[in-house]
């Protein structure tokens, strides 16, 4: 390994936008490693710049930091994901998106209507929630959550 392979926590924070903070907070949660000097500094190598971005845009997509760990955790030898890993990976995120976006879906729609929460606090939930009803289907939002109102008020 050469020298210039290996950039300073502060260099790798510029190139990535990241603060210093949270590439020592990835470090702890195991999403990156840094060699140490011996003065004990931190170097990274200068491909972790890919792998910090790699966590910042799966971030974006929604994986949690324990997903993309184990994402990372499957590279061999601790290498930055390459289109191939991330063709993978991404792959096995359509089905995540298309639910997110259904769940956008409903809510957008139901926005100005009962969203199926069991408040019974607005006027109209005597006409959609009818003695909350949808509380019979579990906790939560019903409606957003995939529920219909007409599922709901065939349920005893």
């Amino acid at each position: 390994m050469h020298r210039t392979d290996l950039i300073p926590i502060g260099d790798l924070a510029a190139r990535t936008g990241v603060a210093v903070s949270a590439i020592r907070f990835y470090e702890a949660r195991g999403l990156l490693a840094a060699l140490r000097t011996r003065g004990g500094q931190r170097r990274f190598l200068r491909a972790d710049i890919r792998r910090v971005s790699f966590i910042l845009i799966a971030q974006q997509l929604g994986l949690s930091l324990e997903e993309i760990a184990a994402e990372l955790a499957r590279l061999p030898a601790g290498r930055t994901p390459n289109a191939a890993d991330w063709a993978r990976i991404s792959a096995g995120l359509h089905a995540r998106i298309a639910e997110q976006i259904a769940a956008l879906e409903r809510t957008q729609e139901l926005l100005g209507n009962c969203i199926g929460c069991g408040c019974l606090s607005l006027k109209k939930c005597g006409l959609y929630n009818r003695a909350d009803k949808a509380a019979q289907r579990g906790a939560g939002p019903r409606y957003v959550l995939g529920d219909r109102a007409g599922e709901i008020a065939e349920v005893r």
